[in-house]
């Protein structure tokens, strides 16, 4: 009876040996975040909510350290020089909000040839051994002007403020935009500036084009960021307000609720949760831990209507951003319905 009873016990503890084979103790590994720019409301709340879960995970025990870093400037090789010395310092996982799709290829392969896992987001990379989390930022572009399709049947002219030049996601949202104005020929985008996803510098930037702007310019397509800002432009100018699409940001929510109070004023606002940068550390956490995750993860962005804006606005800090964090939970989610 005691050999058949130890014979179970054995076989038991093989069983629970096998199945937990393919996952290793995360509790002695380290996480860094590559950040590349920090210069406005949204990257400022991406670094809090990763200060936040992280600090947590490492209070928990799930990982040793997860430390995060900015470069001083948004540049490529500042950004490629802080990957280098991540490789050095021996982390065994980047999470990356890359400055370029495509310029810190380089430094992402030599963290790879080092055994260490890379996960960008936002800002993805196009190394093939990297994993990407990411919205379909193309696709947000294009729905602003789908939501002006219905709001303005008849069209009319269009500003266009863009994002931080030369990232990748100001390139797809642009591209969006663009993309949606040619399936509808009613709409003619008359002058184009770039805001940095600042309110600051958006206002200065529509300040600077409005006096060689027509008089009828009736929506602002936008990034996020930079909504405020161009209200205060057409407001200084002494020109009417268009319809102008919001980015999430707490500044740009209470200017709507005051408008939509005072006289109605309709918008809608788009963007992706700062808090992604969590979903991105738990992957990470997860590829470290053994799980089988793809390479291409998508989020949806977080959209707010005329109907929630008030539910939105109560749940945003002051000089915040609308936001989502994630869980171990949800990441698992994520990574369960890229497989389907």
């Amino acid at each position: 009876m005691k050999r058949v009873t130890g014979i179970v016990a054995l076989a038991a503890l093989g069983a629970s040996v096998a199945a937990g084979s393919a996952f290793a103790d995360t509790s002695d590994k380290k996480i860094a975040l590559s950040n590349n720019y920090a210069g406005n409301s949204w990257r400022q709340a991406m670094l809090r909510s990763w200060e936040k879960v992280t600090g947590q995970a490492v209070a928990d025990g799930v990982v040793a350290a997860a430390d995060a870093f900015t470069t001083a400037e948004n540049q490529v090789t500042e950004q490629a020089a802080q990957i280098q010395n991540m490789i050095l310092e021996g982390y065994d996982a980047i999470v990356l909000n890359a400055a370029s799709p495509e310029g810190l290829n380089g430094a992402v392969k030599e963290a790879c040839d080092a055994g260490i896992i890379v996960v960008s987001f936002d800002g993805i990379v196009t190394e093939p051994c990297a994993w990407r989390v990411a919205v379909d930022f193309k696709q947000m572009g294009k729905d602003e002007v789908l939501y002006l399709a219905e709001k303005m049947p008849d069209g009319g002219k269009l500003l266009e403020i863009r994002g931080l030049a030369g990232v990748f996601v100001d390139d797809e949202i642009s591209s969006g935009i663009h993309e949606g104005v040619a399936e509808n020929a009613q709409f003619e985008i008359v002058g184009s500036v770039h805001g940095d996803w600042a309110q600051d510098v958006a206002q200065k930037a529509v300040a600077g084009i409005l006096p060689s702007l027509p008089e009828d310019i009736v929506a602002v397509v936008t990034q996020g960021g930079d909504g405020y800002g161009a209200a205060q432009a057409f407001k200084a100018a002494g020109r009417d307000t268009p319809l102008i699409i919001m980015g999430n940001r707490e500044d740009e929510l209470k200017w709507w609720k005051e408008q939509k109070d005072a006289n109605g004023y309709e918008t809608m606002s788009v963007s992706i949760a700062p808090g992604v940068s969590t979903l991105a550390f738990w992957v990470a956490q997860q590829i470290l831990d053994g799980a089988d995750v793809p390479k291409d993860l998508t989020v949806p962005f977080l959209r707010i209507d005329q109907d929630n804006l008030e539910e939105n606005l109560a749940n945003t800090e002051p000089g915040g951003v609308a936001n989502t964090e994630y869980s171990l939970d949800d990441a698992k989610k994520v990574v369960d319905e890229a497989k389907m």
